[in-house]
């Protein structure tokens, strides 16, 4: 049976330890094969090497030393759709508590949970008005505070109504959370009686604000997606739709054209392979590979982390890799992308490859090659700014086998700390 406790590999630094230490990561495999040590320092890659050419001068020179022999190295992904305000509120047995310490503490949770999975930043939509005012905003933009140096949070604020003299409270809070500190503007314009109107009231405040923008829709309506594509055309610094479910119910030729459509007005699209969430009611995955092929920028995003629209959501993003590439016929390099480089573009982030000069944004996976890992992906290492935030080990233990020992099977067993 694997063992899921947190144990730290040999000669590991603690998390927390200053980002301003160099760090040698020594024996990493990469996705072309080479083995190499990275050597980190201020927060960036500084140099990446053969095994064991970074080494020369002993531990004073280098700083301390992570040994990722068997891991492979990879750009760390991030989450591009989370909703930190009702993560983990599957079990309560009631209405989700918007008391802001419970608010702040699901979010803490949650964003440190996606963090152990390799997540070194996420957006996170927050539900603003109505019956929970600015109250819940207030409360995850507190825990970012508190999560500082550890991950990035980002909120989105996401108001139910924006149109009419219903939405007119609506459009006042949007504009009120922009200025409390939501450094994206959202919402579901489905669920307004005029979705096309409520579209507009979002891109002004966000052109007001020099905001991105990040919708829920199920965009079951061709007609209305491609109207709110010719809307979003030009905006910057863009627009993400999310999760869109709905495009792949349509005929093909239909969803064609609405995917040039979108790729022409520069608009991102996030898939949820992983289930649903609040936003939409309708479940689906966006036609991955159609969007793709159009010119449209995918990314992959975790949805629902165990709340009432997916009581078992993980909040992985290596599953939705995972997802992408055995459900929707993804390359594992391609469906990596989708939450990695990609996703970091609808965040905002700089791109991270495993070269010098760029973030020291890292997952360390064991295993040998992409597809192995997206398969088995139980022991991680995660560093953010250069230094090691969080690890997972897991060990899986058999009996004695003859069989394995004539035939070379390789065997994974407990390490015990020196």
């Amino acid at each position: 049976m694997p063992d899921s406790q947190p144990q730290p590999p040999p000669s590991s630094p603690s998390p927390g330890a200053s980002d301003t230490t160099s760090l040698l990561l020594c024996g990493a495999r990469l996705t072309d094969g080479r083995t190499v040590d990275v050597r980190l320092g201020g927060g960036r890659i500084e140099a990446v090497g053969t095994a064991g050419s970074l080494a020369a001068g002993g531990t004073r020179a280098c700083g301390a030393r992570v040994d990722l022999s068997g891991y492979l190295l990879l750009p760390a992904p991030v989450e591009p759709h989370a909703h930190g305000d009702t993560a983990l509120s599957a079990d309560t047995g009631g209405p989700v508590s918007y008391d802001p310490q419970d608010v702040q503490r699901r979010a803490t949770e949650a964003a440190l949970l996606q963090l152990g999975h390799g997540a070194t930043a996420l957006r996170a939509h927050v539900r603003v008005g109505d019956v929970q005012g600015l109250g819940a905003l207030a409360a995850v933009l507190q825990a970012r505070r508190s999560l500082r140096g550890l991950t990035e949070l980002t909120a989105v604020a996401t108001p139910r109504l924006l149109t009419g003299v219903a939405g007119a409270e609506g459009l006042a809070m949007l504009r009120d959370a922009v200025k409390m500190g939501a450094s994206v503007v959202g919402g579901c314009p489905d669920l307004d009686p005029d979705p096309t109107g409520y579209v507009q009231a979002v891109l002004d405040v966000a052109s007001e604000h020099g905001c991105p923008v990040d919708l829920h829709t199920d965009a079951g309506d061709p007609a209305r997606l491609s109207r709110l594509a010719a809307m979003a055309g030009g905006l910057r610094p863009g627009v993400t739709l999310s999760p869109c479910g709905g495009l792949g119910r349509h005929p093909s030729e239909i969803t064609s054209r609405t995917a040039d459509q979108l790729a022409a007005a520069g608009v991102t699209v996030v898939c949820l392979p992983q289930g649903g969430c609040g936003g939409v009611e309708r479940r689906g995955t966006a036609p991955v590979r159609l969007l793709r092929a159009a010119g449209v920028r995918v990314a992959a995003g975790s949805g629902a982390l165990r709340d009432v629209s997916n009581p078992v959501g993980r909040g992985d993003p290596l599953e939705a890799a995972y997802l992408l590439a055995s459900r929707h016929g993804l390359r594992p390099e391609d469906a990596y992308d989708a939450v990695s480089v990609s996703a970091r573009a609808v965040l905002g982030l700089p791109e991270v490859r495993v070269e010098a000069g760029f973030p020291a944004e890292l997952l360390a996976v064991r295993g040998e090659r992409l597809a192995g890992a997206l398969s088995l992906a139980y022991s991680r290492i995660v560093v953010h700014r250069g230094r090691v935030v969080a690890r997972t080990s897991a060990v899986r233990e058999f009996c004695d086998s003859a069989a394995a020992v004539e035939l070379g099977l390789p065997r994974q067993g407990r390490v015990e700390p020196s």
